[in-house]
């Protein structure tokens, strides 16, 4: 199997499910020539066209709502947003209509909005957010966040295939760090299935998107100390995988979850409910979150550092739960 990058995985799965079926096509600004903004949609210009390969106005609320009218005539869009802090202009025709359209009319609505997520790169408070937890919170939107180049190509073409709407999310700081081996042909990984991306027997690490590299760093780094770390890879934060995240917090009794969005109301809260009401005879100590705080995404590269978490504070985290 080819190595290629994160970006160069997500390419991949859209020249093959454009090229597998003619109904699919992506919108979005700057996807056309210019090949996007991090040049996720390179080429499909030149190979597909303009009727497939749409470049929008600066109108997030009118391109997510112009895709839900498309899917309802047959057709399966896939929406691309500059940035993840963007798709809350169009907030309302996903919530409000994409994500309950089945619920209403028991009809498919087939689409993905795609957007790149998180920090990292030192973009500041208007480029750098993690807003899954809105979605998540939406009945009707599953909501995807992939951390490795095989991952992101089966998990994207799993949800330009599925029949309902979907939120995926792309860790941008992952786009041309994370190299990894990924088949030519076209496969699927399913939604809503978590990953073991490394067992171990003491402490359970939750996490997922950019934060599972510097959860698998942190692990090593724990050997060192005896410490054995678990570490799970959700792909899917909505639906959440609820028997891995039980199966592994009863496997080692001590679990720390881990996340790129801020703490308050965020994905590690549920996962903390979920094992609080299921699994806590389980539990030799308290759960414990690592986050980044409750304030805005800093532009100052010093500052984002020191917001955002990494394997240092997994690290120190680890320890203080190992010896509780």
């Amino acid at each position: 199997m080819p190595e290629i990058t994160f970006l160069q995985a997500i390419n991949q799965a859209l020249h093959q499910e454009m090229k597998a079926d003619d109904t699919v096509f992506i919108l979005g600004q700057d996807i056309g020539v210019l090949g996007g903004a991090f040049q996720a949609t390179a080429g499909l210009f030149d190979e597909f066209g303009r009727k497939r390969v749409i470049d929008t106005p600066m109108c997030e609320y009118a391109f997510s709502g112009l895709a839900s009218g498309a899917a309802l005539m047959g057709l399966r869009p896939i929406v691309e947003f500059q940035f993840a802090d963007f798709i809350s202009t169009g907030f309302d025709p996903i919530v409000q209509f994409a994500a309950t359209h089945h619920y209403r009319q028991k009809n498919p609505l087939p689409i993905v909005f795609r957007a790149p997520w998180g920090g990292g790169s030192y973009a500041g408070p208007f480029h750098s957010q993690c807003p899954e937890a809105w979605f998540a919170h939406t009945a009707g939107l599953k909501v995807v966040i992939p951390s490795n180049p095989h991952d992101a190509k089966g998990l994207l073409i799993s949800a330009i295939r599925d029949p309902n709407p979907v939120i995926f999310f792309e860790p941008k700081f992952l786009y041309r760090s994370q190299r990894g081996d990924v088949p030519s042909d076209s496969y699927t990984v399913d939604l809503g299935l978590a990953d073991v991306a490394l067992a171990g027997t003491d402490i359970s690490i939750i996490t997922y998107g950019a934060m599972v590299p510097e959860a698998i760093a942190a692990a090593k780094t724990l050997t060192k100390s005896s410490i054995s770390c678990e570490v799970i890879d959700l792909r899917t934060i909505s639906p959440l995988d609820r028997e891995s995240i039980l199966a592994t917090a009863k496997k080692t009794g001590k679990v720390l979850i881990l996340h790129e969005a801020r703490k308050t109301a965020g994905i590690g809260a549920e996962i903390a409910a979920i094992i609080s009401e299921n699994a806590f005879e389980y539990l030799d100590a308290p759960i414990k979150r690592v986050t980044a705080p409750d304030t805005p995404v800093p532009y100052s590269p010093p500052l984002e550092n020191a917001y955002r978490p990494n394997s240092d504070n997994v690290v120190h985290a680890a320890k203080e739960l190992y010896y509780f």
